[in-house]
């Protein structure tokens, strides 16, 4: 089962790439136990259609995303939801002259420091290439560069904000040889393109990088190319400063084609998926360590009819159970012998993988998006497809995880400003840094405002509240 993905050149036609052909068997598996899943919400393109990119949740509580069409322009939203359901549209692109503003973001956002969303979009702008836009909470957009070929076009994956401050991406495609980038950009504009993909002879490098990045504990940023290497994509590490070393090339066997992003782990090591290759040549999770030792932990369509799923498009997320959930496109218990139409599942770090649910096209069908772990403890994801108008929904699953909080950032020197995300956070009495008391300021009932108080050491920061004592997520790492 190979994924066909197509290396289109022509714009116009980047979104008809199948992902795969696949023939199944027509006995359907067993369901699984039920878990709370709730649909939250049905576009219906006035509203927004096709959801391409993960959910964030803001330090006002709520969480935003973006459609990569309908709205009032037809060319895509900044949409957010509450915790339990109510959509607002924030933003239609396409709303300025020549679609100055950008159209079709396809991408997930990420909250700087500063508080605005930042995010991309692959087409309008300048020239025609996409763009990268800031824009608040309350909707006032901001275009703040557009690509045009040279620096990079097809950005398709959410930025990440670094130690330092700056925002860091990837271009799908276009830089100095056609096979995407590498690129970063301060809060307020300025672009600096780190890496052309393909510049190493046979694109042992890598190209056409489809996944968004992770910077690591050590400082360094890991991500995938789609494609070369070996032949079917690569694992890399690159500096902030754009110093890029190829980790590993996937050779189908231990993986192929990972179009997710990874993630790392309270462990160390990062985890992926590719989508493509492995055992059942259906996509596989697998772990790296920073230095680039593999370990393939699981081959999907290692069920019966593939009801564990195949081929995943989304980056997992390492919950507070300690263990990774994702989703997969296709196969799951339902819409077979047409190929299934996905599933959620939990893996373990060692590798036991169990089915939560199994979509059925009323509720969605083929997500290519990863999960979300709202500090409510539930998880919240988007479809690309189905629902009742067929323009994709927006859902949440619950497995019983307690509320948590979460800091933003993750790491900062004794002194540094943090803003912790709650959900519940009013009148809270205490806040510690791996014990070491802060003081603090509740702004409302999903946020609090801190310094990282003297004497503090890396660990988990804890908010005690009228209702209980929340635990971050992971650990805040003190820096020197």
């Amino acid at each position: 089962m190979h994924s066909l993905r197509i290396a289109c050149l022509d714009k116009l036609n980047w979104r008809s790439r199948a992902h795969a052909l696949v023939l199944l068997c027509t006995t359907a598996a067993l369901p699984l136990p039920a878990q709370t899943f709730t649909t939250l919400h049905n576009f219906n393109y006035t509203d927004g259609d096709d959801p391409q990119g993960s959910l964030v949740q803001a330090t006002n509580g709520n969480l935003y995303g973006t459609t990569y069409g309908g709205g009032a322009n037809g060319a895509g939203t900044v949409f957010k939801i509450t915790p339990s359901g109510t959509l607002t549209t924030v933003y239609s692109f396409c709303a300025q002259s020549g679609c100055s503003d950008g159209e079709y973001p396809y991408t997930a956002l990420v909250q700087a420091t500063n508080g605005s969303l930042y995010g991309t979009t692959t087409g309008g702008g300048a020239y025609g290439d996409g763009t990268v836009f800031k824009i608040t909470t309350g909707g006032a957009l901001t275009t703040l560069h557009s690509f045009d070929g040279t620096d990079g076009y097809l950005p398709e994956t959410a930025m990440v904000q670094a130690t330092n401050g700056n925002l860091y991406g990837t271009t799908d495609q276009g830089g100095a040889n056609g096979a995407g980038t590498v690129f970063t950009i301060t809060e307020s504009g300025t672009l600096t393109t780190l890496y052309s993909f393909c510049s190493q002879s046979g694109c042992t490098d890598g190209k056409y990088p489809f996944s968004s990045l992770v910077q690591a504990t050590n400082g360094d940023l890991y991500g995938t190319t789609f494609e070369d290497g070996a032949g079917y994509g690569t694992v890399f590490k690159i500096t902030p400063s754009g110093t890029l070393t190829t980790l590993l090339s996937f050779d189908y066997t231990d993986g192929g084609n990972p179009e997710a992003g990874l993630v790392q782990a309270t462990n160390g090591n990062l985890y992926g998926i590719t989508s493509d290759g492995g055992g059942k040549d259906a996509g596989t999770v697998f772990n790296i360590t920073p230095s680039g030792t593999l370990t393939t932990l699981y081959s999907f369509c290692s069920q019966s009819n593939c009801a564990d799923g195949y081929s995943s498009d989304g980056a997992l997320v390492q919950a507070t159970d300690g263990n990774f959930y994702g989703t997969t496109v296709y196969g799951g218990a339902n819409c077979v012998p047409d190929g299934g139409c996905g599933t959620i599942f939990k893996i373990t770090t060692g590798g036991a993988l169990t089915t939560l649910h199994s979509f059925d096209v009323t509720d969605g069908e083929n997500p290519e998006t990863g999960l979300t772990q709202d500090t409510n403890g539930k998880f919240y994801g988007t479809m690309q497809a189905g629902g009742a108008y067929n323009g994709g929904t927006i859902y949440s699953l619950s497995v019983g995880l307690g509320a948590f909080v979460e800091t933003q950032t993750s790491s900062g020197k004794v002194g540094a400003a943090v803003k912790i995300l709650g959900t519940d956070l009013t009148g809270a009495t205490s806040v510690t840094f791996n014990g070491t008391v802060a003081t603090f300021t509740v702004v409302s009932k999903s946020e609090i405002t801190t310094t990282v108080p003297t004497g503090a050491t890396t660990g988990r920061v804890q908010v005690v509240t009228p209702s209980g004592t929340l635990t971050s997520n992971v650990n805040f790492r003190v820096t020197h």
